[in-house]
């Protein structure tokens, strides 16, 4: 829109809208995303063993989780040992190309571990990949 000033200037008015805060604080929060994604991996709290060689996470799997009291979920939901086979097989999915992620608390027998290996077995999946997480350093005091 213009307008003519008493001198005879025509003028405009200011109405293009500066979007570069809006631009930078939406890559701020795509990168927040990106970097808490892989974090959030399950809902269920366990304390994954600590190794110096972690190959981070970078796709979207089936998450098996043995927690401290030694019960077995599938994502965020509780699952008897005996139907893990079954809930693991997904339909129209090659089990030979099937990858499961499993977590388990560093206070876990070996026993319940090997178990919940024999039911993933079961259900005919070999690639499965045991997360664990960096040591980090202490500082020398």
């Amino acid at each position: 829109m213009a307008f003519t000033a008493s001198n005879g200037r025509t003028t405009t008015a200011l109405a293009d809208i500066n979007i570069t805060p809006l631009v930078d604080v939406v890559l701020v929060l795509l990168v927040i995303f990106m970097l808490t994604a892989p974090v959030l991996q399950s809902g269920v709290e366990v304390s994954v063993p600590k190794t110096k060689t972690v190959k981070e996470i970078t796709q979207q799997r089936m998450v098996v989780t043995i927690d401290r009291e030694q019960r077995v979920f599938l994502g965020d939901s509780p699952v008897n040992i005996a139907d893990l086979p079954q809930r693991l097989r997904q339909p129209n999915t090659d089990v030979a190309h099937q990858v499961i992620y499993l977590r388990a608390d560093e206070r876990v027998p070996f026993g319940a571990f090997a178990s919940v290996m024999d039911a993933v077995k079961q259900a005919g999946i070999t690639n499965v990949s045991i997360v664990t997480q960096p040591i980090t350093n202490a500082p020398a005091q």
